[in-house]
């Protein structure tokens, strides 16, 4: 009888791609520390000295040099993995709920993003297709600095904190709820989404 933090076989499979793409990101973040002075113009003061630098400067795709922007969108595919992940292998030593792991950690992570991107983001212009996000209403915003994007975000992820709760509390259609969270908050939702297909 499969454990109830077990995962189908592809998607434990996905699940430790997915480690591998954030630590893979975090290798290629650091690459650009080594080739260009300011690889993020959002934080000028995230350099390395000359001395630590090769001479050799990577291209820019918008605003990032190349591995930068790489590992950014690693980073983006890979967290909702990384989720999946983290709940097959710690749950057992970790007590939280299954539901806590993958719908109330994507829904606070949202929050988190979601306000940070609004109000703390030192913005880049001008926007850019390239811009990082977490989810696809996020990159609305990111991508255009329209509020009511970040507005949309805010209320998707209102959606996730709402089906975390539900679950929490046994609300009947909480999973249902949880469902369209998951939908709208892809690619981060993907562990929401998939714990509302599996729930009884």
């Amino acid at each position: 009888m499969a454990s109830a933090n077990s995962l189908p076989r592809s998607l434990a499979r996905a699940s430790d791609a997915g480690v591998a793409a954030l630590v893979l990101g975090t290798v290629l973040g650091l690459v650009a520390f080594v080739t260009n002075p300011v690889p993020d113009p959002s934080f000028p003061w995230a350099t390395l000295p000359p001395s630590l630098r090769v001479p050799y400067t990577q291209p820019r795709i918008e605003h990032w040099p190349v591995s930068y922007t790489l590992s950014i969108w690693l980073w983006v595919a890979g967290l909702p993995f990384a989720i999946l992940a983290a709940h097959r292998r710690l749950s057992s030593r970790v007590s939280l709920r299954r539901s806590t792991w993958l719908v109330g950690l994507p829904a606070g992570l949202m929050v988190a993003f979601t306000t940070y991107c609004r109000f703390f983001w030192p913005k880049l212009h001008p926007p850019t297709w390239n811009a990082p996000s977490y989810t696809l209403v996020c990159w609305g915003y990111c991508s255009s600095y329209v509020p009511l994007w970040n507005n949309l975000a805010y209320a998707v992820a209102t959606l996730g904190v709402l089906a975390y709760l539900g679950r929490r509390f046994g609300v009947r259609h909480a999973p249902a709820l949880q469902g369209v969270f998951g939908v709208l908050s892809l690619p981060l939702g993907l562990p929401a989404l998939y714990d509302a297909l599996s729930a009884d």
